[in-house]
């Protein structure tokens, strides 16, 4: 019987071998992606869950997607969490990430049920519905109260379990409790470091996280990192209306192609 450390080599270097697979242009469009996402995140509060999934799909199986970036998005977030950290309402951070953290477990534990084409469809599913419903919970900015946060709250820990962007969401039920600018951004980076924590466990235990995840969840968080500082300067002066119609569409295309791919695979 080999011992844990040479099993342990043996499943880096096999990581390695597989990451081999993937082309320098494909690396490099991964890398650039996550630096722009998390430039975009950090000054909008959401969009780094919203653009790796169609860019991922082309290099890794789809039931990897969300693992990785659920994984590469610790980086992320704390990164966020340590560039607005002024500006973070620990209270309701708390409040929400514990209302959620169950739900988050649970979604997690179904998408790990999941067949490859049937992860493909409900990422690229949900994508495409979080677009109009991000513009419907918008116009209840302000508007709800404690019971009713409680249950969103609650609500979002499932969907966030088990897809990839489900942010959007996160940062509405923020803005709805009457938290704004800065602060959002940087309370919703750390209830998604907590939730991605539970996550990440969740998903190393179902084997969901391969060495190549690791390895592609390390170039993502490297890459992205600089970024969520970047974003710090830019946050105060650029408006975030053209982004929001261009994101939409980057959305609602990515998904569309993740659906189609899934059904094709199942058919």
């Amino acid at each position: 019987m080999p011992s844990a450390g040479i099993r342990a080599t043996r499943e880096g270097v096999a990581g390695l071998t597989m990451l081999g697979d993937i082309s320098l242009l494909q690396i490099l469009l991964v890398g650039g992606v996550a630096f722009l996402a998390s430039l975009i995140g950090g000054v909008t509060g959401y969009g780094t869950g919203l653009l790796l999934p169609p860019v991922l799909i082309t290099v890794l199986d789809p039931s990897m997607i969300v693992p990785v970036v659920s994984l590469s998005a610790l980086v992320t977030n704390a990164s966020r969490l340590a560039a607005f950290r002024s500006d973070f309402a620990p209270a309701t951070a708390l409040r929400v990430a514990l209302l959620a953290l169950p739900g988050s477990v649970v979604g997690a534990l179904f998408y790990t049920r999941l067949s490859g084409p049937g992860v493909a469809v409900l990422i690229g599913a949900v994508l495409i519905v979080l677009v109009p419903l991000r513009r419907i919970l918008k116009r209840r900015h302000g508007t709800l109260g404690p019971g009713a946060a409680s249950w969103a709250s609650a609500g979002y820990g499932v969907i966030n379990g088990g897809t990839s962007g489900s942010g959007v969401l996160l940062l509405t039920i923020l803005l709805a409790t009457g938290l704004g600018g800065s602060a959002v951004i940087a309370t919703d980076a750390g209830i998604s470091l907590i939730l991605g924590l539970a996550k990440t466990l969740v998903f190393q235990s179902a084997g969901s996280l391969p060495p190549v995840g690791w390895l592609m969840a390390g170039l993502i968080g490297a890459c992205a990192a600089p970024g969520a500082f970047l974003a710090r300067r830019l946050a105060a002066r650029l408006s975030d209306v053209s982004h929001t119609a261009i994101l939409d569409a980057v959305v609602i295309l990515g998904g569309a192609v993740l659906v189609w791919q899934g059904a094709r695979a199942a058919w």
